[in-house]
């Protein structure tokens, strides 16, 4: 009964949105266009990259790993300081946004582990990685790349925790519940190799998800005309003269890619029209070379994105090969079972979530969003907690949108705050917690992080 009436509530809200939108209206026609090409450019660059291997890296869990051993080492029994060690730190080698880390989530989470290990877990897993942590400060300022890499550990230790007492007696339950279900058939095969093919997995992940370090130099030839973002509006603008800028690439379709300039590296008629943190939306075929910029101490990095595949298709063999040698037809075919059961219970949560997202973000500016956190007052931190909840950021995209809001005035306490809590989650990925912790487990995750990191960024900017 209680999945009629979602299934009723949703074709009220469709019936509803199709009834009263004002389709008409300017604003909302640019809504719903910016809506689809946010769609497309998570459905192209993220999804089969990130999502779809996330996925299936859930499923080898649900379908390889024993369930003696997760709650060995992240059950609600399990040492606390080996737990929520682990998981605060999960985010150093997972370079996962706040979507793609959901299905290992849910994989840990669905065969034994806590309530608080797996919150923590999820909150740690998009808010830190190495690459983040270094341009935050590279970028932001050390204060506020340090301030956001520890706060970030505390903060999913201190949810995760919260998680666990608030939530204790219905874990005991589960737990009860999870050690009631049948042991899987003994395969003989040492949990060595079970722990290599996952590690295997998820360096395929790595690999394929790896993101550019540095930003990007285009160059555009004299004659065209660019579309500047302005409020909720577009302004065209001409190119005077080739000019060439160092930007960072926001979003990307296949017809066209909106950036933020960093810098303007020309001088002439046509830098006059190009100001430095504004955003611009450029058809591809404008630009007449694309090069990248990263710093020396970051050549490494672009080294790896630029032959990513190479590396993941290593991966991917030496997977095939372990497969072949140490896992039976059945548990292949049971693994595909598994992340097939993720992936059509996820996947259109956050392609629903990403549409909604683009949607709303087109209508509420970054200008409107600056003169709600120009201070560092609990209110402006309140109000930078909600934006990055609600928000999506891919990897390393909060870097060059903090960057321009800092510029129009943003305090660096709110600033923080947006850094700890946009990460971590999203519309989407709010949708996709409720899936699998219900509301009440969901609402509450999602008020501890909007409180916690609206402390963090309070008590950071009277600093």
């Amino acid at each position: 009964m209680k999945k009629q009436f979602t299934i009723a509530g949703i074709l009220l809200g469709i019936f509803l949105i199709g009834f009263f939108l004002p389709v008409t209206n300017k604003d909302v026609d640019n809504a719903i266009i910016e809506a689809f090409k946010m769609l497309q450019w998570y459905a192209r660059c993220h999804t089969l990259a990130c999502v779809v291997p996330a996925i299936m890296i859930a499923g080898a869990i649900a379908t390889f790993l024993d369930k003696t051993v997760i709650m060995k080492y992240l059950g609600p029994q399990a040492s606390p300081i080996q737990a929520y060690g682990v998981s605060s730190v999960s985010g150093l080698i997972l370079a996962v946004c706040s979507c793609s880390v959901l299905p290992m989530f849910a994989g840990i989470y669905r065969i034994g582990a806590g309530l608080g290990p797996a919150t923590t877990f999820l909150f740690s897993g998009p808010a830190l990685n190495v690459m983040a942590v270094f341009l935050s400060a590279r970028v932001l300022g050390w204060e506020l790349g340090i301030a956001r890499t520890v706060l970030s550990i505390v903060g999913a230790i201190l949810v995760g925790l919260a998680m666990a007492f608030i939530f204790r007696r219905s874990e005991k339950m589960r737990e009860a519940t999870i050690m009631m279900l049948p042991d899987p058939v003994d395969t003989g095969r040492p949990l060595w190799k079970t722990a290599l093919t996952l590690l295997t997995m998820i360096m395929f992940l790595v690999f394929s998800d790896w993101v550019n370090p540095g930003t990007s130099i285009i160059t555009i030839p004299q004659g065209e005309t660019v579309l500047r973002m302005e409020q909720r509006d577009y302004t065209p603008v001409l190119v005077k003269d080739e000019i060439r800028l160092d930007v960072s690439v926001l979003q990307q379709t296949t017809g066209d890619v909106n950036v933020q300039i960093n810098e303007v590296l020309s001088d002439g008629a046509a830098a006059d029209s190009f100001v430095p943190g504004s955003k611009y939306n450029i058809q591809l075929n404008q630009i007449s070379s694309w090069d990248s910029n990263v710093q020396e101490s970051y050549q490494w990095a672009l080294t790896v994105y630029n032959t990513r595949w190479y590396y993941a298709l290593g991966m991917l063999v030496l997977l095939l090969i372990m497969f072949w040698r140490w896992f039976t037809r059945d548990e292949l075919k049971e693994w595909l079972s598994q992340s097939w059961s993720f992936g059509k219970s996820i996947i259109p949560l956050l392609f629903g979530g990403i549409f909604i997202t683009g949607f709303v973000s087109s209508l509420i500016p970054a200008e409107y969003v600056v003169k709600l956190v120009g201070s560092n007052t609990i209110t402006s931190n309140l109000i930078a907690s909600l934006i990055g909840t609600l928000w999506y950021f891919a990897t390393l995209t909060e870097i060059p949108t903090m960057q321009a809001l800092l510029e129009l005035g943003m305090h660096k306490g709110p600033a923080l705050t947006l850094l700890i809590a946009g990460p971590t989650l999203s519309l989407p990925s709010i949708v996709v917690i409720g899936r699998y912790l219900g509301f009440a487990k969901t609402f509450v995750f999602v008020l501890l992080v909007i409180v916690l990191s609206s402390i963090s960024g309070f008590l950071f900017g009277l600093i």
